[in-house]
């Protein structure tokens, strides 16, 4: 049935599962705390990439390994940081904010001299994020702190995920990561969740984010990829910011001014203006799906 929706259909379900699936997240740091959150999202998703996958440890190259690995630590640091971020800024500001990574991963590679006033359109936007007033006051520091190592995760996690998508077919290098990648978490997460990560009500709503989060969103990017060409995929994921917007104002009660909606605009739009130049060659090999 999946193979019958049209390919954008599929990109946009998934880009709404992802900050629906964030929004619900953050409802659960209250109870957990971010980095229990975070644990829980990365050891649900991770088992059920895996069964879905079953890639073979047995008679793959060492220097392949070594490399999920490493893709696998990118992909848990980006969504720890991430978390610790929404804890303390609006999930539409730290969407925004953390697209920084991919769009920089995209003016970088490209040789358009229009890309720098992209550059340029989208600096100016997360500028008047960073500066903007929220419940009052100026946003926190360190929230601000937590999305910019979160959007480099996110530029390390694209990078890796063009080399992991040549050694490995599939998701298979995708779910050796993600196993990996629960470890990011795992001591801080036990630390701050302690006994309630045992709570029934608690697991149930976690396992709720992985699969909103990780494992619905990068099932059908994955079945998407095949029939996107780059920029169509790439303008689609460019709507993440404003769609977080939407989902912390409606899950989260989370209001954003003018200028925070111009703000993300001018990001949208310079996203949008990157991936368009990126030619209609076909798209990457994994899902490039954002830690929220």
């Amino acid at each position: 049935m999946v193979d019958r929706l049209p390919a954008w259909s599929l990109v946009l379900a998934g880009a709404l599962s992802v900050q629906f699936g964030a929004a619900i997240a953050a409802t659960l740091f209250d109870d957990l705390g971010p980095a229990a959150v975070t644990l829980l999202r990365l050891g649900f998703s991770a088992p059920i990439l895996m069964l879905a996958w079953r890639p073979a440890v047995r008679g793959t190259p060492p220097g392949d390994l070594r490399l999920a690995a490493l893709f696998g630590l990118v992909l848990g640091g980006m969504n720890l940081s991430f978390y610790f971020a929404l804890d303390r800024i609006p999930l539409g500001i730290a969407v925004t904010i953390e697209f920084a990574g991919p769009l920089a991963v995209g003016i970088i590679g490209s040789r358009r001299r229009v890309d720098v006033a992209f550059a340029l359109l989208a600096g100016c936007g997360i500028v008047l994020l960073a500066t903007a007033k929220g419940d009052g006051g100026p946003l926190d520091p360190l929230g601000l702190f937590f999305v910019s190592i979160a959007a480099a995760c996110w530029a390390g996690y694209i990078l890796l995920s063009q080399r992991v998508g040549q050694r490995f077919t599939g998701g298979r290098g995708l779910a050796l990561g993600a196993m990996v990648s629960v470890l990011v978490p795992l001591v801080p997460g036990l630390i701050g969740g302690g006994g309630d990560l045992l709570d029934p009500r608690l697991l149930l709503a976690g396992l709720g984010v992985a699969l909103m989060s990780s494992v619905i969103p990068y099932s059908l990017d994955m079945q998407a990829l095949r029939r996107l060409p780059t920029n169509v995929f790439g303008v689609l994921m460019s709507l993440e910011p404003a769609l977080a917007a939407l989902a912390g104002f409606l899950i989260l009660g989370q209001a954003l001014g003018a200028r925070e909606l111009v703000a993300i605009a001018f990001v949208v739009v310079a996203s949008v203006g990157v991936t368009r130049g990126a030619g209609d060659g076909p798209a990457p090999d994994l899902p490039v799906v954002p830690a929220g």
